[in-house]
């Protein structure tokens, strides 16, 4: 009797065995097809998946700005935008794209500092890793973004002319770039509010001019009787 017990019980354990590696193997692919997922709604900007930043953000000394960007592409309404047309005022420049949900979150805000440097001496630009035209211009009249975005869509030269100083894969991320066309700060994330943009914006337009005029000072000395 005691040797018929202790059989049903090892055949229960092997069961229970047999029962769980299916079990296991369904989890793991189940696991693996939302991982692929994911990549694949990132890849097509889908509203579900979606990399962002931490909201890092990292101010560049002048010293250590090294070279200008350089960039040419063009615009949701087919107009073009180059890197010459923004030098000697400050741009910002914000990656995203319209299945981004921190984008969407960050959208007023950003609007809200471009408005308040309107002629002031920043401009503000957006680089759409993604989308087509019609979703951006779609984008833009709903959240209300009144400057422009130069399309990025594909692996084209545009993003190349950021690639070594904006983190593409990490959206939105937001670069204030100085008069002379370096990057002076990054935001790897949404922007969270205005103020953090805004006192970058305003920091990197007071260093310019303070430039400017140290410039203005040196050759008034050298004209000098």
């Amino acid at each position: 009797m005691l040797m018929h017990a202790g059989k049903s019980r090892r055949w229960r354990a092997r069961l229970a065995a047999v029962l769980v590696v299916p079990a296991l193997l369904v989890s793991l692919a189940a696991c693996s097809s939302e991982n692929d997922g994911l990549t694949q709604q990132f890849r097509e900007g889908s509203d579900k998946g979606f990399i962002s930043g931490d909201g890092r953000v990292v101010e560049i000394p002048a010293g250590e700005r090294g070279e200008p960007v350089a960039f040419t592409g063009v615009s949701e309404l087919g107009e073009t935008l180059s890197s010459e047309e923004y030098l000697g005022e400050v741009l910002v420049v914000n990656f995203w794209y319209a299945g981004c949900a921190p984008c969407r979150a960050e959208a007023a805000d950003l609007e809200a500092v471009h408005q308040q440097y309107a002629g002031a001496g920043a401009s503000f630009m957006g680089v759409n890793i993604y989308d087509q035209p019609d979703t951006a211009l779609t984008f833009a009249k709903e959240y209300g973004v009144t400057y422009p975005s130069a399309m990025a869509t594909g692996d084209g030269p545009l993003k190349m002319a950021f690639a070594a100083v904006a983190p593409l894969q990490a959206t939105p991320t937001t670069l204030v770039i100085d008069a002379s066309g370096r990057v002076a700060a990054r935001i790897v994330g949404p922007i969270e509010g205005t103020s953090t943009l805004s006192t970058l914006v305003r920091d990197t337009i007071a260093e310019g001019a303070a430039a400017d005029e140290g410039a203005e000072g040196t050759g008034s000395a050298e004209n000098g009787p």
